[in-house]
């Protein structure tokens, strides 16, 4: 039997399709994962990733931790509630995880980190915590609803009381704050506009019911990777993970290399990788039938050598676009079109620059 979310019942009740996800008990649709990929980018749709793990951190020198902690850099964040996005890393420059972090306060910090590395992010940061006398709390008392799509902000501030749902509809992006018992950040995993939205577990139920009243569709995992690949957004464990840096990511406008002082954890082994050549992480739009799937290879023209072919990290099929796209780790390329093997047969694949659709609209000719 898996781990169960506060939400469970609720997606029973909703008809979802349940799956194992990580050791979690996870909706992956509803009934139709296309409509529900459409619900996000015409109107609202809301998921339950109350599976994730919120950490919130304090001490005196919880700044000056986070800074040797994370590649990106939190002297960014001068107001409370502002957000910011990074990964986390080896010394080596391997991706432990991505994450978001959030200012709470001039001594306090509040972090989300994936479901499925929950265990090893909470020991890394316990470890490295310990010589700045930071607090780590994990908020298992919280649950966290995504509500995305044009019309998820309003939907959502229409079940606050008129002073909360202005200061809701207020919040710029990539901000949170706290709204009475929720914390409402203007975040998400879709390229559409939305909340994502920490609460008390014991409201968690209530709420989702009230959004469905709303007009918010209940969305799965299923919807939830289109949608986050159409938006060029990373995967942890597919587009980057332990074994591949930042740089050869995707990710390198997450890294702070300035100021140059500022020892983080990995910078050594990105500053080495900066001065070779490496991989390059493309988007990919294929030209005929067939749909692109992760660790397909990716045969690249003029390269040469036990390092010529590349391999797709994420692929689906594009319900906005009615293409099949990929995020790809290939070699540095002036080619246009590269070759992916799909059930032995190479097919043609156009090098693109993702995202691929943003806020309902393709960014890329098809």
């Amino acid at each position: 039997m898996g781990l169960k979310t506060p939400l469970y019942d609720s997606h029973l009740v909703h008809g979802a399709k349940i799956v194992d996800f990580g050791g979690w008990e996870m909706p992956l649709h509803y009934g139709s994962q296309i409509e529900e990929h459409h619900a996000v980018r015409r109107d609202a749709g809301m998921f339950d990733v109350s599976h994730m793990c919120v950490i919130d951190l304090s001490g005196e020198r919880v700044r000056e931790f986070l800074q040797v902690l994370l590649a990106n850099d939190v002297a960014r964040l001068k107001v409370a509630g502002k957000a910011l996005y990074s990964c986390m890393l080896l010394p080596g420059g391997g991706v432990i995880d991505d994450l978001i972090v959030y200012l709470t306060s001039p001594t306090s910090f509040r972090m989300v980190v994936n479901a499925g590395t929950r265990e090893k992010d909470l020991a890394w940061i316990r470890r490295q915590a310990k010589d700045y006398a930071v607090s780590v709390r994990e908020r298992r008392d919280l649950a966290m609803i995504a509500i995305q799509g044009p019309n998820a902000r309003q939907k959502t501030a229409s079940l606050l009381a008129p002073a909360e749902r202005e200061s809701a509809l207020g919040l710029p992006p990539f901000c949170g704050a706290a709204v009475d018992s929720w914390f409402i950040a203007r975040t998400g995993y879709t390229g559409e506009d939305g909340f994502e939205v920490m609460l008390p577990v014991e409201d968690a139920a209530r709420t989702w019911s009230a959004l469905h009243a709303a007009g918010v569709r209940p969305a799965g995992l299923g919807a939830r990777d289109t949608l986050r690949l159409e938006a060029g957004m990373n995967l942890y464990g597919n587009d980057m993970d332990e074994d591949h840096h930042p740089l050869e990511s995707g990710l390198g406008w997450t890294v702070a290399f300035e100021p140059g002082s500022r020892d983080f954890i990995g910078r050594a082994a990105l500053e080495a990788a900066r001065r070779t050549a490496g991989r390059e992480f493309v988007g990919l739009l294929l030209e005929e039938r067939g749909v692109l799937r992760s660790h397909q290879k990716v045969c690249v023209p003029g390269a040469t050598g036990d390092s010529s072919a590349g391999e797709v990290t994420s692929g689906t099929f594009s319900p906005t676009l009615n293409r099949s796209i990929a995020l790809a780790r290939i070699p540095r390329t002036e080619a246009a079109i590269v070759q992916v093997e799909i059930r032995g047969k190479l097919y043609p694949a156009s090098i693109v620059q993702p995202p691929f659709v943003r806020h309902g609209k393709a960014l890329i000719k098809i």
